[in-house]
């Protein structure tokens, strides 16, 4: 804040300003401030404005400058440059230079020999393209398209809610939001509550893809292929961090965690349906977000929009907090499972491969298991943007079926189990992993004896069609 700009709360105090905006993004709001600011928002002459609300010269500059900002949104339920930047500057916390040609190749190496190591665990062969070694910076450029895909159904329906409870208490605001010259949709209240969701939510995106940059190993980490064409790539800074304070070699958790990656990139690569039913499954619970729209108007009916406490006040009770619906708890269901199955076939596969050539491959196993359960803060983020966690919570369970699959029907079986959705295994084998073969044998039964049924219905109908058509010589 300018020091010749007097703080509205006083000078032992933040400004109401600044208050609203830590309610509206939480932890984003130190970047949102920043962003403002090199887009050319000055938050003093907010500061001002929202002090000020009996000078309409002084409101009107305030938020003209805000309504330029916004404009950079356009018709998009997520204000994507803003987004990208945002986590650009959010992956570059802490340092990330470019990788030296040396650490570079380090990465490379491991993941070559990853894939040797893999083609005697898995039938699957090893993905398309060229294994990569990144900066967290070039794993923000690779996957925020996926980004894109995860978001903005619950970012579309968010901003709606927000527009069409909010608009008529804006509306009130008259001739402050004249429009921009030049803009004729900047003075509609509709149209500038649709923009600050949009930048929210691009504020928000940021803040979660740059903070899981700083944390991933590879592109599979949370459990979703994060590149539409999947191929293995690690973090180098990441899976250097990670290996600090452990008593395992750095090369030796490096290759564990590229046999991972590798493996993750191979299934995904050759189960056509799994990438886009996963995703899908996410897209669905986004779309059934809904907001108590009755709630939200009795709180909005209350306020005067030129008091920035009382919009404060009903930002920070929770006003918009997402309702879930059952057929969302259903969604959550059937993505939990379907990470579980993921997470279990990588976790069997990559620590077979390693055993034979990594001393500490049960103890990185149990250390990576332990890291995925817990979660952590981008996995947060994650959850507030999406409204769901991405969370396996039955890896091990999954695991051992995976195993028993492997001892029963070895490697080639086990892997063709992936060749369609009706074969891999349900929540009762995750149970009762022993009762797997049994179970799909007593449907392969019931089905043929169904087909057989039908077939004896329909030889019937036949024979009873011959009859009532045929008939004897005619008397003459």
């Amino acid at each position: 804040m300018s020091p010749d700009v007097p703080s509205p709360d006083g000078p032992d105090g933040p400004p109401q300003w600044e208050q609203m905006l830590r309610a509206m993004l939480g932890p984003a709001a130190d970047d949102a401030i920043r962003e403002m600011r090199e887009m050319g928002v000055d938050p003093a002459a907010m500061a001002a404005a929202s002090g000020l609300p009996s000078d309409p010269v002084a409101l009107q500059q305030a938020l003209s400058q805000v309504q330029s900002m916004l404009a950079s949104s356009g018709d998009q339920p997520v204000n994507w440059q803003m987004a990208h930047d945002l986590a650009r500057q959010q992956a570059a916390v802490g340092g990330d230079p470019a990788l030296s040609l040396r650490r570079a190749k380090d990465v490379r190496d491991a993941l070559s020999v990853a894939e040797l190591w893999l083609d005697a665990a898995t039938d699957l062969p090893p993905a398309p393209g060229t294994a990569h070694a990144w900066s967290r910076a070039e794993w923000v450029e690779a996957t925020l398209p996926t980004w894109r895909t995860l978001t903005e159904p619950v970012a579309a329906s968010l901003s709606a809610a927000l527009a069409g409870a909010l608009g008529p208490a804006i509306g009130e605001l008259g001739g402050a939001l004249t429009a921009v010259p030049g803009d004729d949709a900047a003075g509609d209240p509709t149209q500038l509550l649709r923009g600050l969701g949009s930048a929210v939510f691009g504020l928000q995106v940021g803040q979660a893809a740059g903070t899981l940059a700083r944390e991933v190993f590879g592109t599979t980490d949370i459990g979703l292929p994060l590149l539409e064409h999947p191929s293995p790539a690690l973090v180098a800074a990441n899976v250097d961090e990670f290996a600090e304070g452990l008593d395992t070699p750095l090369e030796e958790v490096r290759l564990y965690l590229a046999l991972r990656e590798a493996a993750a990139s191979r299934l995904f690569a050759h189960v056509p349906w799994l990438r886009a039913h996963l995703l899908d499954t996410v897209a669905e619970y986004a779309r059934g977000i809904a907001i108590d729209v009755d709630h939200l108007e009795e709180a909005v009916a209350a306020i005067d929009p030129t008091d920035p406490t009382a919009l404060q006040e009903a930002l920070s009770g929770g006003v918009f907090a997402p309702q879930t619906t059952p057929a969302q708890h259903a969604a959550l269901a059937r993505l939990e499972h379907a990470l579980a199955l993921v997470e279990g076939w990588v976790d069997e596969v990559a620590t077979t491969a390693a055993a034979p050539h990594l001393p500490h491959a049960v103890q990185m196993r149990e250390m990576v298991r332990r890291r995925r359960a817990a979660g952590g803060p981008a996995e947060q983020t994650f959850a507030s943007l999406v409204g769901l966690e991405l969370r396996p919570r039955r890896l091990r369970d999954a695991a051992t079926v995976w195993a028993h699959l492997t001892t029963t029907r070895e490697v080639a079986g086990r892997d063709a189990v992936w060749a369609h959705p009706d074969l891999v295994p349900t929540s009762e084998d995750l149970d009762d992993p022993s009762g797997y073969d049994a179970r799909r044998q007593a449907a392969v039964d019931e089905s043929a004896d169904l087909d057989r049924a039908l077939a004896q219905i329909l030889d019937d109908a036949d024979g009873d069609a011959a009859g009532d058509g045929s008939s004897g010589p005619q008397a003459t």
